[in-house]
This record gives structure tokens, sequence and C-alpha cells, in this order.
């Protein structure tokens, strides 16, 4: 029997630089979360009946980054705002019936896509890891993909739905992995250089 050490897959709570924020700086940082993934709305390639956007790679990236706990919370007061009306949706849209068309099932997934994510990084998915990074990265994408796609299939059938909302989107979603772990080893060296103590000897 093959046994894993706790320590090579740490448990934490929150991320790092949360756990050390003030309520009010976590306050901020959700309201700035759902102002980037409403922008990550509005960079988008229009398809019939579901467009490309930059949604998941901004919901996967919240869920890293924030947790799946304050990633849920952010991608959830996102689509609060988007029910109320506010033009936060792919093409600027907004408003509840957004969630009973084509694209609910994919607005639907996001929170799950966003908080799996953050589970996974949360417990050593991280970008110290690059491969594992990647891995969580595509199954927070994968997540939304078959939530979405099975959504669609009630409303135009399950041949239709897999061909325009699952198949044109694989490569999008493995790309967006690649780009989401790319960006949490980018940032997670950069963490570690800016919190390197200065040596205390000359070289």
């Amino acid at each position: 029997m093959i046994s894993i050490p706790m320590r090579a897959f740490p448990l934490t709570a929150q991320p790092a630089w949360l756990q050390t924020q003030s309520t009010a700086m976590k306050a901020f940082a959700v309201v700035f979360g759902t102002l980037v993934l409403a922008a990550s709305s509005h960079i988008s390639v229009p398809m019939v009946p579901v467009p490309i956007t930059m949604q998941t790679l901004a919901v996967t990236l919240v869920g890293a980054l924030y947790g799946w706990r304050l990633g849920g919370l952010t991608i959830l007061l996102w689509l609060a705002e988007g029910a109320i009306g506010l033009p936060v949706f792919a093409g600027g849209t907004g408003g509840f019936a957004r969630f009973l068309g084509p694209t609910g099932g994919y607005l639907l997934a996001f929170p799950l896509a966003g908080m799996l994510t953050g589970w996974l990084v949360e417990r050593g998915w991280n970008g110290q890891r690059l491969l594992l990074a990647f891995a969580a990265m595509l199954a927070g994408n994968a997540v939304c993909l078959l939530v979405g796609a099975s959504w669609l299939a009630t409303i135009v059938g399950a041949q239709k739905a897999l061909a325009v909302g699952l198949a044109p989107f694989v490569v999008g979603a493995v790309l967006k992995s690649a780009l989401g772990a790319a960006l949490l080893k980018a940032g997670g060296t950069n963490s570690r250089k800016s919190g390197r103590q200065p040596s205390s000897g000359s070289e």
C-alpha cells in the first residue's frame, strides 16, 4: 500500500496572502474580483448559441487566487449583479433571462468551477507544481463545459449541444488552462522573490 505524506499536499484554509488581510480588504478583493469577471465577459468571440469568452479563465483564476470560499462568494456576487440587470455578462448583457437561455448552464457552473479550482489549489495544485496547476485549471474548465453542455442539451438536444456547446471549446479550455497555470506559476515566483530576505553577509 502506497502512502503519500500529507505535507506533500499541504492543506490551507485560505491562500497565504488572504490570511493576514482585514475584513475590509477581503471585501475590496471581492468587489475587484467581480470587476475582473465583468471585464472578462467583454472579451468574446461571437458564436451561436454560446460565445467564446475569457470568463472561464477569470473564474478559475479567481478561485485559485482567492480560495474556494472567497472565490465562490466573488463569483456568486458577480452572477447576482448580472441577474439584477447589470451588463456584466458576455456582450455587455445582463438580466435573469440569461440564466434560463442557452448560456444558463455555463453561468450556473461558474461558481462550481471556481470553487473546485480553488479547493485544488489550496491542496497544493498550485503554481509551484505546474502540471498540477494546469490540471486544477482544466478541472474547472471541464466543469463549465460539462454542466453548460448538459443544460444546453435540454434546449437544443444532446447531439447539437455537443456540436455547438462542447466540441468548439475544448481546445480553448486547454489553452486557457495552460495560461492560467502559467500565471499562477509567475505569481508564485514573484511572491517568493518579494518575500526573500536580504543576506546578512557579503558575497
